[in-house]
């Protein structure tokens, strides 16, 4: 959530930063109803203060030995109860205009950092790194990876279909164990890095959704429980970053590094016919999540950190990328800077996304009320969240299977991973296929 008083004290500047994104986000609506807002709060305090002139008055006039129950008395009591009726009627006003400037609040996206290349779509984000470029496979008509792991008999599609519908898939014998033995490689090595490794809830309320800026702009990406206020997690960003939501902590506890792994779900509303053979844009897949609560001045290097968090999986796997900074008009909601790690897929001689790595800044702890405190300063203020994938399980699988497929139709294992996955190579249909 933006700073009201920000917005306040300089629109031009806000407006200019909103207006770099994609989208029309006007906030002079939001200025006017804030001006509403303070003209009442004026006039309450107006007739606040002739109220206990009234009371003052009554007191007074009783002192010097007027009848309390006399007319001179009466006179002052009504225009009390007049004041006391104009009070009332200011009190559905004001939560009336407090719900309209709540709710454009939280419509309004965090603003793009000045560091954020400016740029109307993803066509104009930046390429800043690149590694691998010697690993890439030079094979000829390479498979895809759903074509690979049908033929193994490790990735399922149709079945899955029966079971629960489209866009989801079963992952069967040497499959189910090559996902687990990313989920274990992936949490090793961010636990390593520092992350401490928490298991949290997979069912998430609205607060929690809102907080970290899911809702109320995105509720059609998400699965609700229709009998609860509960819904199916997108990312574990959502309850790991709420573990501190509406606390204050103490300075000395920055930063805070989590990291979760998750089964994630999403509708990928909007993205009818994008990705529909194979793992990239399921409803259901694994992640490996990472978040920082961490000092205002620190968010940006811990950016830089976080993003090296990422790419140090592939670069163990071997697996070609390259690491985009994501213009102001692909940003997402909640980042104020972004950068999208993409791994090479041969298949489709083009590089797609496998992590994305944020500085929220202060925005998502706005939303959340989550703030520090400095021993001997008074006051607090708001952590910075940072959030990144740490990597997208299911992407990362199809990239090994790509990159690592071999003409007689097996697939390699990196070396980094063997010990978790216990083979060299998948080379057989699973047993019952």
């Amino acid at each position: 959530m933006l700073d009201l008083k920000q917005i306040r004290e300089n629109p031009d500047f806000v407006q200019d930063r909103l207006s770099r994104r994609s989208g029309d986000y006007a906030i002079a609506a939001l200025l006017q109803l804030d001006q509403q807002q303070r003209d009442l709060q004026t006039t309450r305090t107006n007739l606040q203060a002739q109220g206990n002139t009234t009371a003052k008055r009554i007191k007074e006039k009783i002192q010097s030995g007027v009848d309390p129950k006399g007319p001179e008395i009466e006179q002052i009591k009504t225009e009390g109860t007049a004041i006391k009726a104009e009070l009332a009627k200011l009190d559905p006003q004001e939560k009336a205009i407090k719900a309209e400037i709540e709710t454009i609040l939280l419509s309004l996206p965090n603003l793009p950092s000045n560091q954020t290349p400016i740029g109307a779509n993803e066509t104009e984000n930046l390429e800043v790194a690149r590694w691998g470029d010697d690993l890439k496979p030079q094979w000829e008509n390479p498979r895809p990876h759903w074509e690979i792991g049908e033929s193994l008999g490790i990735l399922e599609f149709k079945r899955a279909v029966k079971v629960a519908q489209s866009r989801f898939v079963n992952l069967i014998g040497a499959g189910a164990a090559l996902e687990r033995a990313l989920i274990s490689f992936m949490l090793d090595r961010q636990t390593a890095a520092g992350y401490l490794e928490v298991m949290p809830p997979m069912l998430i309320n609205s607060t929690s959704l809102t907080s970290t800026g899911q809702l109320p702009k995105f509720a059609e990406e998400s699965f609700r429980c229709a009998e609860d206020d509960l819904w199916l997690t997108p990312t574990a960003e959502v309850p790991l970053t709420n573990l501190y939501r509406d606390e204050v902590l103490d300075s000395n506890e920055l930063p805070i590094y989590h990291c979760a792994y998750t089964p994630c779900f999403r509708r990928e509303a909007g993205s009818y016919g994008k990705d529909t053979r194979g793992l990239i844009r399921l409803h259901q897949f694994n992640k490996v999540e990472m978040v920082k609560l961490v000092h205002p001045d620190t968010s940006e290097a811990e950016l830089e950190t976080m993003l090296g968090n990422a790419t140090a999986i592939l670069e163990a796997l071997e697996l070609p990328y390259r690491v985009l900074e994501l213009c102001t008009g692909d940003l997402g909601f909640s980042a104020s800077r972004c950068f999208d790690v993409e791994v090479w897929m041969p298949s489709a001689n083009t590089y797609r996304e496998i992590s994305s790595c944020s500085n929220c800044t202060d925005f998502q702890a706005r939303r959340g009320s989550i703030r520090f405190k400095t021993q001997g300063q008074k006051g607090t203020d708001f952590v910075h969240t940072l959030n990144g994938s740490g990597l997208a399980v299911g992407r990362t699988m199809a990239a090994l299977l790509e990159n690592y497929q071999q003409p007689d139709g097996t697939v390699k294992i990196p070396a980094a991973l063997q010990p978790y996955f216990g083979r060299e190579s998948i080379s057989q249909p699973s047993p019952g296929q």
